[in-house]
């Protein structure tokens, strides 16, 4: 009995010994430190509280796929880069989105990115002045990739409406109220945009071409 004791005492200060050095080893490599960089829109607080669960963890196992479910889950994020600095620091590097309008769909407001993807509202004085649009997403994605074709001047409309037959009114910043038809209305934006070049259009402040080969200006 007193040898077996004596045995496991020997046991128990041999494998004392030995994990407790692995211990301090990998507490070495905790992750304590998070730099945010390349970041204009998004707060580094913001960025931080989204990874609050990954802090004392071990920067070695770290995966990378949950770092991005983590970052993800801000809209204003695109992409990012991501680098492990030893012993216990993460740098990140974030690519935001850009907002190019705000959309109103259904009382929600929503901004719009580049590739009309959805991002989360906030009142952001920088872009106090984007355009309006009243419609649905994905309608107004189509909308924009024809207006891109063509070279359509974007940054002259300061609201975008789409009606339940399926067409646009345009109103520019300086009031001028464009109605397109629910069919090839590239054409009558391609009409618009000559028109606008001749000073004697100036003076009107609706373009109407809703019907067929016709123009109504007021």
């Amino acid at each position: 009995m007193k040898k077996k004791l004596l045995l496991s005492l020997v046991l128990l200060v041999l494998l004392s010994t030995i994990t407790f050095p692995q211990k301090i080893f990998f507490s070495k490599f905790n992750l304590n430190e998070i730099i945010i960089e390349n970041n204009l829109l998004i707060k580094d607080e913001e960025i931080k509280k989204l990874l609050v669960s990954i802090y004392n963890r071990n920067l070695i196992f770290l995966d990378y796929e949950e770092i991005e479910n983590l970052l993800m889950q801000n809209t204003f994020i695109e992409s990012y880069r991501i680098k492990k600095k030893y012993p216990s620091t993460l740098q990140i590097k974030i690519f935001e989105k850009e907002p190019i309008a705000i959309l109103f769909n259904k009382k929600k407001k929503f901004y719009l990115s580049k590739k009309i993807e959805l991002i989360k509202f906030t009142n952001n004085k920088d872009y106090q002045d984007l355009p309006y649009v009243f419609g649905n997403r994905k309608e107004f994605k189509i909308f924009y990739e024809e207006l891109i074709k063509i070279n359509f001047p974007i940054e002259i409309i300061k609201r975008f409406t789409l009606f339940k037959t399926k067409r646009w009114d345009l109103l520019t910043i300086d009031d001028k109220l464009i109605k397109l038809p629910s069919k090839n209305y590239v054409k009558s934006l391609e009409n618009y945009i000559n028109l606008i070049k001749n000073n004697e259009f100036q003076k009107y402040k609706t373009f109407d071409f809703r019907i067929n080969n016709q123009l109504i200006l007021k």
